[in-house]
């Protein structure tokens, strides 16, 4: 069997994902090539786990002070690239394509009736979970961006739905260093500044795009995007203020880091991200870059820490034996191994939230 997987790559969630469904794909001994679409080929980091991966512009959105700017999205879009390289894309090597939103191959297989899968968090909004902000617009993208013959979801929590947890690196938490870990890409290194230089008793680690080398300005460290420095500060760091993508959201709930959300405006997904965590308990959010708020929620208390299964293995075995256990099946016996705080567990009987994806029963996990 040969697979062929597209990887989103205009955030760093999607490629964290994949690169653990990668390395767990070469311990079942299957053999898979990469297609990253999304950003500059220059602009990737740490990328050993896809091996000889190809490199595409596809299609990704413009930000500007922590906004989608859809004027320049349009003006910047190469979309006549974009369909050339779905014409092109040779696919008749592969038996099928994975895609975690990646439009290039998704199409490609649509377009030469190869069997598809997708695997990511996007999928998850095929069904009733919470969301905020859907309109035709963002229904349409879900459905068209990377459409795929069958999906599969993740998310935080099932919702009685046939959706499987995250896919997370295992991280070990370290001695905590009392620092702040703050990842804004889509906000300007000078709003972050103004947002956090006035918590004087407080350091604060940055991670953003802008930088090369690390840079001090009073109590903020502004550090280069890298994989190894970033996971350092994950472990050992105070709390985790972020934008409300998904992967460094699961990252930092499975180590028990409390959680500022700031959902990057315009955009659904992360609106309705922030909303779910704050439903249940795991997440303060606010949607503009409010002192106040990051005051309150410095001195709020922990709810405590999240445990996931190894999902990207659990995928992997299913990929290697052919799918044929159906996904509400796995999906049920990955949510069997999870383990929420009591206060999340709580929140989660008082909604009625709690539904088994079997039978309609509450799932004590």
């Amino acid at each position: 069997m040969r697979i062929l997987y597209g990887v989103q790559g205009t955030g760093n969630g999607h490629i964290s994902r994949c690169r653990m469904i990668a390395r767990a794909l070469q311990r079942e001994q299957v053999a898979v090539d990469y297609v990253l679409s999304g950003r500059e080929a220059h602009a990737y980091f740490d990328m050993d786990e896809f091996g000889e991966y190809k490199s595409l512009p596809g299609l990704t959105f413009v930000t500007r002070d922590g906004s989608i700017d859809l004027l320049a999205t349009v003006g910047r879009s190469q979309l006549l690239r974009l369909l050339g390289d779905i014409k092109q894309l040779p696919l008749h090597d592969y038996d099928f394509v994975v895609s975690d939103f990646e439009p290039v191959t998704a199409w490609a297989a649509k377009k030469n009736k190869i069997p598809s899968l997708g695997i990511s968090h996007q999928a998850s909004f095929n069904y009733g979970i919470p969301q905020k902000g859907n309109n035709m617009f963002g229904r349409l993208m879900m459905r068209h961006f990377a459409p795929v013959h069958h999906a599969v979801g993740l998310h935080w929590y099932h919702f009685g739905f046939p959706i499987l947890p995250p896919v997370i690196e295992t991280l070990q938490p370290t001695k905590e260093s009392g620092d702040i870990l703050v990842y804004l890409p889509f906000e300007s290194p000078h709003a972050i500044f103004e947002l956090l230089s006035r918590f004087k008793s407080r350091h604060f680690i940055c991670f953003h795009p802008q930088f090369t080398v690390p840079v001090e300005q009073n109590n903020l460290r502004f550090m280069p995007p890298g994989r190894e420095s970033f996971v350092k500060a994950l472990c050992g760091c105070h709390g985790v203020i972020c934008n409300a993508g998904f992967e460094l959201a699961s990252e930092a709930l499975t180590l028990g880091k409390r959680l500022l959300l700031k959902p990057l405006q315009g955009q659904f997904e992360q609106a309705s991200n922030a909303m779910t965590l704050e439903l249940l308990g795991l997440a303060h959010v606010m949607q503009q870059l409010d002192p106040g708020l990051v005051r309150q929620w410095l001195s709020s208390e922990n709810n405590g820490q999240v445990y996931y299964p190894d999902v990207a293995a659990a995928i992997a075995v299913w990929l290697a034996k052919g799918r044929q256990e159906p996904v509400s099946v796995l999906a049920e016996r990955l949510w069997r191994q999870v383990l929420f705080p009591e206060t999340v567990m709580e929140r989660i009987h008082e909604l009625g939230m709690g539904m088994d994806l079997s039978n309609g029963q509450i799932m004590q996990v």
